[in-house]
């Protein structure tokens, strides 16, 4: 199945804008612990540019928290700014 090109440019742009928005919601929340650039130096948090490409294991990761070494989120962040943080967390990946 072929996508419109149009369609293809509106779904860059909304991810672009997910991702701005993410990257706010990101500095405000999730910096503290994972660094201004997703990496912090010498501590047990994890490069976020290396976060495996799976929206899913991350929805949850943030949801659920992790190991309980990463607080859960679900009470703070709701779905639409996790999916942004998911969208700037993305754009950011090193492979």
């Amino acid at each position: 199945m072929l996508i419109p090109a149009a369609a293809q440019q509106t779904s860059a742009i909304d991810l672009s804008g997910q991702a701005d928005e993410g990257k706010v919601t990101y500095a405000k929340n999730c910096s503290h612990c994972h660094g201004p650039n997703m990496v912090n130096s010498g501590t047990i948090t994890p490069d976020l540019r290396a976060f495996p490409d799976d929206k899913t294991r991350f929805v949850t990761t943030v949801k659920q928290g992790k190991n309980g070494k990463m607080p859960p989120w679900v009470d703070i962040l709701n779905e639409q700014e996790i999916a942004d943080v998911w969208a700037f967390v993305s754009s950011r990946r090193t492979p």
